[in-house]
């Protein structure tokens, strides 16, 4: 085999381990993202996913950073159809930013975790704040993007107790306020809720 094949090779069965782990994160939650489980789940050889990832920790960071990929691929594709705020609404919602939420909650205690997950919020906040001066340009402030941001993962987070209706409805009254609050009025968001 060669060296370009094996390279092929390699690279798909890492992304066949990082997608099983974010489906066991989605399905099951961080403490049951088990090693074992994801090398169940991706079909590959216990040696194979040891090779590409040494550590329960390595591999969900892989898998969280494979995760905002995708996220930020399905918001690429869906913005057209959003308006104002409802991006980054839909930015902190859904099966893949509920596996994020889980290694955050993760992290708060384990040290190892942490330190692995900082570096990497970090490359997700620049991406974030690179995809809304895309969106908003000079509409925004930074800090009103910054604000924006904190006020959509703390809506993310609290949706966690709230139904369908209630997500709709808190929308309903708060998204009017939040972006008047950042010079966004009138930019209608009307925009029904997406399915978790």
């Amino acid at each position: 085999m060669t060296g370009r094949a094996q390279l092929g090779r390699g690279s798909e069965t890492r992304a066949r381990i990082l997608d099983a782990t974010i489906d066991v994160l989605v399905q099951a939650g961080y403490a049951r993202t088990t090693t074992q489980e994801v090398t169940r789940r991706s079909g590959v050889s216990r040696g194979a996913q040891l090779h590409h990832f040494p550590t329960r920790e390595s591999l969900v960071i892989a898998a969280v950073s494979r995760l905002v990929d995708r996220r930020l691929a399905e918001l690429v594709a869906s913005a057209p159809e959003l308006s104002g705020l409802d991006v980054l609404l839909e930015a902190f919602s859904g099966p893949l930013f509920d596996a994020t939420l889980e290694v955050w909650v993760a992290a708060r205690t384990d040290s190892v975790l942490r330190a692995a997950m900082v570096p990497l919020e970090q490359t997700v906040a620049d991406k974030v704040r690179a995809g809304c001066h895309e969106l908003f340009g000079e509409q925004l402030t930074a800090e009103q993007m910054e604000l924006s941001v904190e006020i959509a993962r703390g809506l993310a987070v609290s949706r966690i107790f709230r139904d369908e209706a209630g997500e709709r409805a808190i929308r309903a009254r708060l998204l009017p306020a939040w972006e008047s609050m950042v010079g966004l009025s009138g930019s209608g968001s009307s925009t029904p809720m997406a399915d978790d």
